[in-house]
């Protein structure tokens, strides 16, 4: 008999509508399966190929329902004989032969890295040293994984690698570039099969002092190992499995050494891809910027910086002053016993007024995560830093400018229910800020960029491109 040729994909979209409901939601635990499989998945294997084996025979006389996705020709299976029947299809571990995975787009080459022969330090924080201890707070790297070298070493080769997409066109640097403070200069990005993501890629800046630890646009990620997963699978953004991912990475040769050396084996899982990942872009801290610089002379942000021009202590003062700015983006920069004024993030989600309440087709924000009306219009907003080179900005890129962003809350901030209530004196009355200090404030945030870390080799793209890298 013809062998049945079957990868796990094409075997998810055959099975009957309420089997693949289960195995979506449950495809973290297939994913253990697979990178763990039971001692007796054979014998279980073989104990439903008896019972099924003419309904799997039938298929070589309807090959048009595979060809099609028809769901007839396998009859309805339980839930758990359906994911021990995925795991033995996936995993190898049955009586069909299995089709070679072959990707057009990712060709049999041997592929180079350009990687030091000592790792670099990824768990240095290069913030004023006085002023270390006000981080320590906001801290939200797991016990269970601290950041290591080799463990940031092998994120950051997984993160400049496009064989993380189904078709092998898209990284997570494709979205997120190091030269945009790893944002991206598009108001929305684009995914692996050209369709447009819903929302701006958000800077990934300073992330290991987002106290929550809570993720994306409209938090729905619990913390930045979940968070780096979610992407990966997504069917927009990068469309893969994470099992047919984990053998890929398996077969590659650049990868079992890379996970020995981070984690002590060969072995590759979906929790160790996250990891690794996650330690990569917790490394990813910006501090060398010019209001660093200023700040580690005085020590106060509120004293004038000696490296500033006037126009910038100006805008400072706005900034911690009259415009309010501080209030919400430095959110203790004035308590007496810990001051913060190095993170320039707000440290929960909130509603700006960008949009009205009676505003069709608007965004839910974090009420796409809760459910909670009180959460509508809410959105995680992204750190200050690096602003100049984050544009555009707000979570569809509608400001593509600085002054934009600063026009919107002199002027433009909407009523509604849920609006942050540090702002609604803007929305009644507007901040009203004259045009010289306007004009100031967006020239502070300017020295919020980090030169040095937007060209910090330790964050850029390991991989050989070209012949004469």
């Amino acid at each position: 008999m013809t062998a049945l040729r079957i990868n796990c994909q094409e075997f998810v979209r055959i099975l009957p509508t309420r089997c693949r409901d289960q195995i979506n939601t449950m495809k973290y635990e297939i994913a253990e399966l697979l990178d763990h499989p039971p001692q007796n998945t054979p014998t279980l294997v073989a104990e439903m190929n008896h019972h099924r084996r003419h309904e799997i025979a039938n298929l070589k006389s309807k090959p048009a329902s595979l060809v099609h996705g028809r769901s007839t020709a396998i009859p309805s299976v339980g839930p758990l004989a359906t994911i021990y029947l995925l795991l033995a299809l996936c995993a190898g571990k049955h009586t069909f032969a299995q089709q070679p995975e072959t990707h057009s787009s990712q060709p049999a080459i041997n592929r180079q890295l350009r990687l030091p022969d000592q790792p670099f330090d990824y768990g240095k924080v290069d913030a004023p040293a006085s002023l270390r201890k006000q981080l320590q707070p906001l801290d939200n790297t797991p016990a269970d994984n601290p950041i290591t070298h080799q463990g940031a070493t092998l994120g950051r080769v997984l993160f400049y690698d496009t064989k993380l997409s189904a078709n092998g066109t898209t990284s997570c640097a494709s979205c997120h570039l190091q030269a945009a403070g790893f944002a991206e200069p598009k108001p929305t990005s684009v995914g692996f099969e050209g369709k447009p993501v819903a929302r701006n890629s958000m800077a990934l800046i300073n992330l290991r002092f987002f106290a929550s630890g809570k993720m994306f646009w409209d938090q729905r990620a619990g913390s930045l190992e979940k968070q780096v997963l979610m992407p990966i699978e997504d069917p927009i953004e990068m469309g893969h499995h994470l099992p047919t991912l984990i053998r890929q990475l398996a077969q590659d040769p650049l990868y079992p050494p890379l996970f020995q050396n981070a984690f002590g084996d060969k072995q590759i899982t979906s929790d160790r891809i996250a990891k690794a990942l996650a330690q990569f872009v917790r490394s990813m801290t910006s501090f060398g910027s010019r209001y660093d610089h200023g700040l580690e002379q005085t020590g106060d942000p509120r004293k004038p910086f000696p490296n500033f021009t006037d126009q910038e202590n100006l805008g400072k003062e706005q900034f911690f002053g009259r415009a309010l700015c501080a209030h919400c983006h430095l959110p203790k920069h004035d308590d007496p016993q810990s001051p913060q004024w190095l993170i320039f993030q707000l440290q929960t989600a909130s509603n700006n007024g960008i949009d009205s309440s009676d505003a069709p087709n608007t965004d839910p924000g974090v009420a796409t995560t809760t459910g909670k009306p009180t959460d509508q219009g809410k959105f995680k907003a992204s750190s200050l830093r690096n602003l100049k080179q984050t544009a555009p900005y707000m979570h569809d890129g509608r400001f593509h400018t600085i002054d934009q962003v600063i026009e919107h809350y002199n002027w433009s901030v909407r009523p509604h229910p849920n609006l942050d209530p540090l702002l609604e004196d803007f929305a009644a009355n507007g901040l009203a800020l004259p045009e010289v200090p306007k004009v100031a404030l967006a020239a502070f945030l300017e020295t919020l960029s980090d030169e040095e870390f937007l060209a910090d080799p330790r964050f850029s793209d390991p991989f050989v491109r070209s012949p004469n890298e």
